[in-house]
């Protein structure tokens, strides 16, 4: 209640300031065109058109919203308002007496002048108000601050573009933050020698050891999101070798609406040495596509489901099905969706999409528009020795889903896959080649029995290696490294293709957009990466040298792992789309009914554990799996 009260009293005080500032402004204009000396119609003319002028500015100066702002955060978009009100006030107060009067014992040039002034003194005003706020009103917590602190860290920021324009914004508005920015570093020769709010761009990245000599600071920040493999690969060298903590900004990718924070400095991660560019989303098609629909993720406690539960609520759809077999993995997305991106109309589904029942009425229920199935099994060489939970969890139950969403018109149903499914040498591999085949012949037995366009549009996405999914070989070798090594690589010439969890899941989204039916989208990975190379740029970026304080130690191939994924077969026949990132193999699919029998006997021998009988199965329906030797556990 007395925060209400302030904040009327605080209106009142602005706009009483700002009458009298109009006033002088109006008497001024005068002064100046008459160089001081008033007559007595000049000081009648005043009289005459200050009760009306004055309404007439408070008034426009509500319309743009003056008084709705707060005075510590006056911005470029509050001086521009000021601007357009100003100019509106004179054109308005002009054609008013144009029409009265055409001006006939007026000058003209006083509503010109007083239209300027009025701008300086109301803009002024805000400024004064602005600096009142952020210098003067919190120092004593800025004093307390300071004597809390032990002394502010010196900060080195590398980079002088957006970026680092946000971050020493937010460090000299915000007293409170315990940085002083001792200068700023770029290889834009133009650049050097410029300032960014008072701090100084003081020369090239390659001159870094030298400032690190002059300044001493006590960290270096990396504030270069868009930055290639190859440029930050050279920064973190050049860092490294200074002997001091340094860290980065995300990277425009996992930046949300390009917003950049202190709190958005993080560790330099291996991520970032990918270098990929930022992905170019068409926003209008997936928020078309998604905006105000009910959406259900399968798998939504995992890595790529939860990234793609995060990044589907950016387009505002109406309700989330969160579908998930463990407890912890989908209580672990409740909790974010609820309490950090705010959304509430959610409802959480915890069970097994084997059971036909379940999802069924899951879905008559909510009728979703879109389904995302995330959930499978992904760990090769743990599917490899137990194959019969690869049936249940990868095949049969995306064939349970499937049926669910062809009974209940679900709109759109994307199949998350992986580029393992191609020319499979594991068991994980040809269960998700599998998968494709389902989903293409259903999609082909709803276009051959329907007229016009399917109710239920089918399409899958393929892509490789995601970086920080629940698979990913980086944990693995942080933990290595944290416990002194040795790093364990299969085999020093294995290659794999990477991305970014949140590359993928927009990129999933993207495709959607594309979707007609039967698709088999392949994502853009770029160039394969050495798995020992990743391993010894892991190692530096730990402040430690491979090979000599952490030992590389080659184990050979897993069971069910290939030395270098593909992501298409030859002769698949891949088409280019309008999309730079995404490619698309067509094809109508293999008959439903020839899938039937292969399908039935998959399920009995899975309930048998019977690793032999299935592989020969997968082998059958896919000829170019090569299956491994037996391995299984039973």
């Amino acid at each position: 209640m007395l925060r209400n009260h302030l904040r009327k009293l605080n209106f009142w005080i602005v706009l009483t300031l700002d009458i009298i500032l109009l006033i002088i402004t109006h008497w001024l204009a005068y002064m100046i065109r008459f160089d001081g000396e008033l007559g007595p119609n000049e000081w009648s003319n005043i009289r005459l058109v200050l009760p009306l002028l004055i309404p007439l500015k408070i008034t426009v100066f509500i319309f743009f919203g003056l008084y709705r702002g707060m005075w510590r955060y006056t911005s470029l978009v509050d001086l521009l308002n000021i601007l357009k009100a100003c100019a509106i006030i004179s054109l308005v107060a002009i054609s008013c007496l144009l029409m009265v009067n055409r001006f006939e014992g007026f000058s003209r040039a006083v509503f010109v002048l007083d239209g300027l002034l009025t701008l300086i003194a109301v803009s002024g005003h805000r400024v004064v108000l602005r600096l009142y706020y952020s210098h003067f009103q919190d120092f004593p917590l800025i004093r307390r601050a300071r004597r809390l602190t032990s002394r502010r860290k010196k900060l080195l920021i590398i980079g002088a573009g957006d970026a680092a324009e946000q971050i020493v914004r937010e460090v000299l508005v915000n007293r409170m933050l315990p940085y002083h920015i001792v200068g700023l570093l770029d290889d834009h020769p133009s650049k050097i020698g410029q300032r960014i709010h008072g701090v100084s761009v003081i020369g090239p990245i390659a001159e870094l050891h030298d400032w690190v000599d002059a300044h001493q600071p006590d960290e270096i920040l990396i504030a270069i999101p868009s930055a290639s493999r190859d440029q930050m690969e050279r920064i973190v060298e050049v860092c490294r070798t200074c002997n001091i903590s340094f860290k980065t900004l995300p990277s425009l990718g996992e930046i949300i609406n390009d917003k950049v924070s202190i709190k958005s400095i993080r560790d330099v991660s291996y991520k970032d040495l990918l270098g990929r560019p930022p992905v170019r989303l068409e926003l209008d098609m997936i928020e078309k596509t998604l905006e105000n629909q009910v959406i259900l993720v399968t798998g939504a406690g995992g890595s790529i489901g939860a990234e793609l539960c995060r990044q589907i609520l950016r387009f505002r759809p109406r309700q989330l099905i969160l579908f998930d077999a463990s407890e912890h993995n989908l209580y672990q997305v409740e909790m974010e969706i609820l309490y950090e991106i705010g959304f509430t109309n959610y409802i959480s589904v915890l069970g097994y999409l084997q059971e036909k029942g379940l999802i069924d009425e899951v879905i008559q229920r909510y009728k979703p528009d879109l389904v995302f199935h995330a959930a499978a099994y992904k760990h090769v060489p743990i599917v490899e020795t137990n194959p019969w939970e690869a049936v249940k969890n990868n095949i049969i139950a995306t064939r349970r889903i499937i049926e669910a969403s062809v009974k209940h018109d679900v709109g759109r149903f994307i199949l998350v896959s992986t580029d393992k499914a191609v020319r499979p040498t594991n068991v994980m591999g040809a269960s998700k080649r599998m998968t494709e085949k389902i989903m293409q012949a259903y999609c082909h037995e709803m276009k051959k029995n329907s007229v016009g366009k399917p109710s239920t549009r089918f399409m899958a996405v393929r892509f490789g290696n995601v970086l920080g999914s629940s698979g990913s070989v980086i944990p693995l070798f942080k933990r290595q490294i944290e416990l002194g090594g040795p790093v364990t690589v299969t085999d020093p010439d294995m290659t794999r293709y990477f991305m970014s969890i949140e590359e993928a899941a927009q990129l999933i989204l993207q495709a959607v957009t594309m979707g007609e039916g039967g698709e088999i989208f392949i994502l853009e990975m770029g160039t394969p990466v050495r798995i020992a190379q990743m391993a010894r740029d892991l190692i530096r970026l730990c402040g430690k040298e491979p090979d000599l304080e952490i030992e590389i130690k080659y184990i050979g191939l897993r069971p069910g792992e290939k030395l270098h994924e593909e992501l298409i077969t030859e002769g698949e026949g891949i088409v280019p789309t309008n999309h730079e990132k995404i490619m698309v193999l067509r094809g109508n699919g293999c008959d439903l009914e020839s899938l039937a029998e292969p399908l039935s006997r998959l399920e009995q021998f899975a309930r048998e554990h019977n690793a032999i009988a299935i592989k020969s199965v997968l082998r059958e329906m896919i000829p170019e799996y090569t299956p491994m030797d037996d391995l299984a556990v039973l």
